[in-house]
């Protein structure tokens, strides 16, 4: 049975493999067959047209007054006049086809190489359970989904949390008391601050994804819309082994964000005006005399002047920005991600279409890096929630040091943010790659793996 169930997958990521590589070349043919080498000309056209708009976002975060509403004006005309260009021109729909032929080769070769997920053996159910719960999370979804009464029902002893209270003195107590499986319902702030307990104590910790945005329980394979679907871990579950990130002494499940976000979410308006602060605050963060001006090193990489500084448990595959870091491909890589961002003009903005390529973005992965400042304190937000860290900030990351209990059966949707592997597509689309064969090895996991508890670094 496993075998044919192997076989089927093999038959369809080959098909996705083909589909991809047609999509892929019906991208290209259909500009040059309606424009012939024209085609070029106008890729260029859209091209100017997001430098441009680039610009107009940047001159609109980084400045104010006559300079802010001039950018606004370009970063919505510049795509609008591109758009009318193509349609006088006949190139619209061409060049919507083109890009819908390309997003569907991407789409289809990143989910022709998800390798299938392990097969995991199941773990005794805990005997003490301890499950802290934040009623006010994601929008009073506690009790939204009657997740108190539900486990309560699975054996847990469920603790509320009322006002600001000591969340890690909590699980700390709760260990000494015999709790043999710390649990969160709640953000990812305050399950970093109990995993930490858990790692500590060696002691399984469950994730109940309460939250507003549930990162961690994303990259976990869990239901984020069911949140009562996670208490399974309790009765019939199995055990990942998973990395933590440090921040000096903080412990982070995520990422601990420096610069110009952390700045941004400590001013206390933020939380009731998030759009509105921002604004206010980022010209002086970009330009102005509050700009943080972070320096960065991680082995024989060094890096200074950076506005941002993004330092990931595990790297993301594509980040979109701090608040919304994207996926994780893995969690059990034992190794640090890095996101840096540099624009310090108008040039190095328009350049930034470019990506990677344009020098204003860094990426990279390290065991350990360390992050200087000018200031004696330096503002970090770990897993979304703000804090003061004497510099320099040492980060670093402990392999395998959480154990993490999950439901045997969940959805696991694979990341889709990872570049797609061209030739290892064409070798698939030949029928080249076949079950255990090229390319499952190390850094291709969408989650962690399974069941080797002994696993730190991966791979």
């Amino acid at each position: 049975m496993g075998q044919e169930q192997d076989i089927g997958t093999h038959t369809g990521n080959v098909l996705r493999a083909r589909l991809a590589l047609l999509a892929l070349l019906g991208g290209i043919l259909v500009p040059l067959l309606v424009a012939g080498l024209r085609s070029v000309l106008w890729a260029l056209v859209g091209i100017a047209g997001l430098a441009v708009a680039a610009v107009g976002v940047w001159w609109t975060l980084a400045h104010t007054g006559a300079l802010r509403v001039l950018g606004l004006v370009l970063s919505v005309t510049a795509p609008l006049t591109v758009l009318a260009l193509y349609s006088a021109s006949g190139m619209l729909g061409p060049a919507l086809l083109s890009l819908a032929l390309w997003m569907l080769a991407v789409a289809s070769a990143r989910t022709a190489l998800a390798p299938p997920r392990s097969a995991a053996g199941r773990v005794a159910a805990p005997h003490a359970p301890w499950i802290v719960m934040n009623p006010r999370s994601g929008g009073g979804k506690v009790g939204r989904f009657g997740l108190v009464e539900k486990a309560r029902a699975a054996g847990a002893r469920v603790v509320l949390l009322e006002g600001h209270q000591d969340v890690a003195g909590l699980a700390t107590r709760a260990v000494a008391e015999g709790a043999d499986l710390l649990g969160v319902a709640g953000g990812d702030g305050t399950q970093a601050l109990v995993a930490e307990v858990a790692a500590r104590h060696d002691v399984p910790f469950a994730v109940i994804p309460a939250g507003t945005r549930n990162h961690f329980a994303l990259d976990l394979g869990l239901d984020r819309e069911d949140p009562a679907a996670a208490l399974e871990a309790l009765t019939d579950g199995v055990e990942l082994r998973v990395d933590l990130g440090f921040a000096a002494d903080r412990v982070f499940v995520n990422n601990a964000s420096f610069g110009t976000y952390a700045s941004v979410v400590a001013d206390p308006a933020y939380r009731d005006a998030k759009l509105h602060t921002t604004l206010r605050t980022l010209p002086g963060l970009l330009t102005g005399e509050d700009a943080p001006g972070l320096r960065m090193r991680a082995g024989p990489t060094r890096a200074d002047g950076l506005q941002a500084l993004l330092v990931s448990n595990n790297p993301y595959l594509r980040a979109v920005d701090s608040a919304r870091p994207g996926r994780r491909e893995r969690l059990d890589s034992g190794l640090l991600g890095v996101l840096g961002v540099r624009v310090a003009n108008t040039a190095q903005a328009a350049r930034l279409v470019r990506g990677a390529r344009s020098g204003s973005v860094m990426r990279l992965r390290a065991d350990e890096v360390v992050v200087e400042a000018d200031t004696a304190d330096i503002a970090v937000g770990i897993d979304g929630e703000h804090v003061m860290l004497p510099t320099p900030v040492i980060c670093r990351t402990a392999p395998g040091a959480l154990r993490v209990h999950v439901p045997r059966h969940r959805p696991g949707k694979p990341p889709t943010g990872a570049p797609a592997d061209w030739p290892r597509v064409a070798r698939l689309a030949r029928g080249g790659l076949f079950r255990h064969g090229h390319g499952h090895g190390h850094g291709h996991g969408t989650t962690p793996s399974e069941p080797d508890s002994g696993r730190g670094r991966g791979g």
